[in-house]
Parts: structure tokens; sequence; C-alpha cells
């Protein structure tokens, strides 16, 4: 098996080997991953943080020999928490998101195999921390960002890479898509008796979970529909004030511990 990190900012993670597949995650820098298979100019990866499977080139990461990788799983997670910041390495400039990974990072400086960066931006070793008031900064960082398939930055970002992205930075893993982050956590039975920070799940005709969101009161939610938005929310679900309708069917709400 090998192993390989992110050195770019972003790379998209596409269903197929293909560069008109779709994209349904992405890699910040600094993240990890194992290589499964191997086509032409892509490899296919599962990522450490939330072992989602995917196809990536070849040309975007660094490969990374096992005892490397092992002493990155074994290694204090620092992140970035600026929304952007920049690297320094040799007199060049690098660009990294906010939630971007630090490895082994000390002193204003990271490493990535022989590499090493200056970073002078906001870094710290996220810990749980399930403050409202924390939970609900990380996600207004993102108020505005538009919303990508698949994304997981600032600069594009759907609705459950925004709750995982939100979730990460207060040092608690969430899954990848939305269907699989509504089997954590606690359920609360009623809008009512949630509290700000929890995740509220929407559901299609089918009854398929599709859309995920964090609630800010009882009352609204901040969610990455079309952007990262704070609409009004009922027990029938989101209310839109522009388009004066509803626009998600309210399914469920857990509570992460």
């Amino acid at each position: 098996m090998a192993y390989g990190i992110c050195n770019l900012s972003i790379v998209p993670i596409r269903t197929e080997p293909a560069h008109r597949s779709e994209q349904v995650s992405q890699l910040l820098f600094g993240e990890t991953f194992t290589v499964t298979d191997q086509q032409n100019e892509w490899v296919k990866i599962t990522t450490s943080y939330d072992d989602y499977e995917g196809w990536i080139l070849k040309a975007q990461y660094l490969s990374l020999e096992l005892t490397s990788y092992n002493e990155l799983q074994k290694s204090p997670a620092f992140l970035s928490y600026d929304l952007v910041q920049i690297l320094i390495n040799h007199q060049q400039l690098f660009s990294i998101v906010l939630g971007s990974t630090l490895p082994l990072y000390r002193a204003n400086s990271c490493r990535l195999g022989d590499i090493d960066y200056t970073f002078e931006g906001n870094a710290r070793q996220p810990e749980i921390n399930l403050s409202t008031n924390v939970i609900l900064e990380n996600a207004f960082m993102y108020l505005n960002a538009p919303y990508l398939w698949g994304g997981r930055s600032p600069f594009g970002i759907d609705c459950s890479g925004f709750t995982q992205m939100v979730y990460k930075l207060c040092g608690i893993k969430l899954k990848r898509d939305a269907y699989m982050q509504a089997e954590q956590g606690t359920a609360v039975h009623l809008l009512d008796e949630s509290q700000p920070g929890d995740l509220a799940f929407f559901d299609n005709e089918e009854g398929k979970i599709i859309h995920v969101g964090i609630l800010t009161a009882k009352n609204r939610i901040i969610h990455s529909s079309g952007k990262v938005r704070i609409d009004s929310i009922d027990h029938h679900g989101i209310f839109n004030q522009e388009t004066k309708r509803y626009s998600h069917n309210l399914r469920l709400i857990k509570r992460i511990l």
C-alpha cells in the first residue's frame, strides 16, 4: 500500500479517474491518505480524516513512506484558523485556506517530506469544544461562501462539507456526506428542544437525506444552499425569505457529542 499527503492548497477528489468526472470532495493542504489503486495519471485514495474514497491526479500530491505517514497520524494535528493564509518556502508564497492541516507544526513552521514552510498565521491544535459560541463563530467564518458540490473551502463548499469543516475546527470528526452524518450523535426529538450547534437534516420525496445545516437558534439555521446563508426554520423545514417558500423538508435533528 502507498501513502500520500496533499501539498497543494485544494485538490479535487473525483468519482472516476477522469477530469470530467464528478467532484465528490476535496483534499486540503496537509491532509493525508492511503493509495489503493492506480490508473494512468490517476490514483484512487482513501482519506485518513473521514475514510472517503475517490480519485486524484498523481501530480497533485506528495508520496510518503509508511514511517512518515504513521508519524503524522500520531502527531498532534495543528490547523490554520485564518480564512486564507500564506506559507513561505524559500521566499516563495503558498496560500492555504481555513481548516488546512499544518504537518509537524512547531515554532511557526511545518514540514511536508523534506520541505519546510514558515507559517505566521493563527495555528493551533483543535481541542474538542462543544461551546455554542465556538461552533457558531466557526460557522460564520464561512458565511457567503459559494455553494460547490464536493467543496470544503471558503471559496466553494457544499452542505455537508460545511458542517464537517465547522466541527473539524472544534476537534470533532464528522463523516463526509449528509446521510452519513445523520448516523452520528444523539437524536433531538423536537425543534423546540434543540440548541444552537445542533445539526438539522432534510430529506427528499423518497425519504433520502440530502441536506444538512447547523442550527443557530430554535428558528434559525446556517447552511450551504446557493451560498452559506442564514434562513428561518420551523417544524416543516427551511423557509427562504427571498423566495417566500420552503426549500428543504426537515427530517431529523442530531446533537453531536
